[in-house]
């Protein structure tokens, strides 16, 4: 059960199969493909009674964390890396987001204050340059749709050329703005320092960077590559059921539109990862499905290199303020969120804990429960933060260190895709990171965290 009731919005899709939950899980324990009834069984713990049954969750959290040991092991990853949002300005109005501002707030004659922000390329460029010095390799970038944001200067020639841009494109000029954004290539580039692996350009972002064109997304994620970019991520996704993103995100784009825009990432020849956001309006049935579409996604590209479940936080979102959620998943969802994941997904090795949603020691249990990767130091996590989250916005290589040694498992840094992975010996006296083209082994920052007060 989420934070709303499961009747409120007269759902077409329910929790409802003619699967048991013991065939479900003997399948799942087999390693056989499940089906979204096999799924919406082991998410519910079964559909023949009310709420979860404890011990047939312990049940599917077993089976989960078995197939994880199998699939993956028992390393435990993360990365060193920057979250470099360049704007807060949008025009989506997502009911789920307390991220983001209204554009016009943004205008130069707006008389009303607030506390968005707009960063201009070189801002960008001395942000990451300057983690790049403490050791980062990734910067991840996901940013509101600022009207005057484009993919390149072609692009904002095309858009200048409708008669009312503004009202049939989206488009400003940035001289309409306080500050200007640049292009999505210019800040592709003016983050590409050193080799560092950018992270940016979520479909909906690609969504806009070709808005008012007959572009392909293939094409704007070449464009994107050409400029700097090196994988996408695939955020926007939020549950790709037609009636639950009308709910949550009518503005937005739809299934559809972010399955073509992953295909299109991933055609350019980039990686790409996968999430979830759950707890809010949605029911299991709709979770299974938004699972079904990423396998199948996956089996006829291959190119997504991990799964994120992300929890929502509803604190200070509109959903919550109008009385649409009334909280987020419980506890137990989210352990089964995990499972259900690593066990519906047969085809994308791996499951991602958020301790930013969840904090340390749910992130950790979470890796007992069909988990592997326990994301990365995060030096800025406005995302969340901005939502009520409250579980901070940096953890040190020490830190996960010690959190990951003290489950039995082993810490290991890895390489965005994976691809490079660097075990850590706990008894070494530094750690790292050690991957990135200015990472020599020391600490990122000089005043290390206590990992405990992540949970307090």
């Amino acid at each position: 059960m989420t934070g709303a009731a499961r009747d409120d919005f007269g759902f077409d899709h329910v929790p409802e199969t003619d699967q048991s939950f013991e065939e479900a899980l003997a399948k799942a324990r087999a390693g056989d493909r499940l089906t979204v009834s096999d799924g919406v069984e082991l998410m519910t713990t079964g559909t023949d009674s009310d709420g979860i049954d404890p011990v047939r969750k312990e049940l599917v959290l077993e089976a989960a964390d078995r197939r994880r040991a199998e699939v993956v092991g028992d390393d435990v990853t993360f990365v060193a890396n920057l979250n470099n949002n360049v704007t807060t300005a949008c025009t989506t109005g997502c009911l789920f987001c307390n991220f983001k501002n209204t554009a016009h707030l943004f205008e130069s004659d707006s008389d009303v204050a607030h506390q968005g922000f707009t960063k201009t390329p070189e801002e960008s460029r001395d942000i990451v340059a300057d983690a790049v010095e403490m050791g980062i390799y990734e910067v991840t970038s996901v940013s509101g749709l600022h009207p005057a944001l484009t993919l390149d200067e072609e692009h904002r020639e095309i858009l200048q050329s409708y008669d009312n841009p503004a009202a049939e494109v989206n488009y400003k000029p940035p001289e309409t703005y306080d500050t200007d954004p640049g292009t999505y290539a210019e800040q592709m580039a003016a983050m590409s320092v050193d080799g560092v692996h950018v992270h940016s350009m979520t479909p909906e972002e690609a969504h806009h960077a070709k808005r008012g064109t007959d572009w392909s997304y293939e094409e704007v994620y070449r464009r994107l590559a050409d400029a700097g970019l090196d994988s996408a991520p695939g955020t926007a996704a939020e549950i790709l059921v037609p009636e639950v993103r009308d709910v949550i995100c009518p503005g937005k784009i739809g299934t559809d539109e972010w399955v073509a825009g992953m295909e299109g990432a991933m055609k350019a020849g980039l990686d790409v990862t996968a999430t979830i956001m759950y707890g809010h309006v949605e029911n299991e049935m709709h979770r299974v499905m938004h699972l079904d579409v990423v396998r199948d996604l996956q089996d006829r590209y291959g190119g997504i290199t991990e799964f994120v479940p992300l929890s929502f936080v509803y604190q200070n979102t509109p959903l919550y303020d109008r009385g649409l959620v009334t909280g987020g998943a419980s506890d137990a969802e989210d352990e089964l969120m995990i499972a259900v994941s690593r066990l519906y997904l047969d085809n994308v090795d791996h499951i991602q804990s958020s301790w930013v949603k969840f904090g340390n020691a749910k992130a950790l249990k979470l890796l007992n429960c069909g988990a592997d990767d326990l994301m990365g130091t995060i030096l800025s996590e406005e995302i969340t933060k901005r939502a009520g989250g409250e579980f901070g916005e940096f953890r040190s290589f020490d830190d996960y260190v010690e959190m990951i040694t003290a489950i039995g498992r082993r810490p290991v840094e890895r390489s965005t895709d994976y691809r490079t992975r660097r075990p850590l010996d706990p008894n070494a006296d530094s750690h790292g990171p050690m991957l990135g083209p200015r990472a020599d082994g020391t600490p990122m920052l000089e005043r290390r965290r206590d990992p405990a007060t992540a949970d307090d």
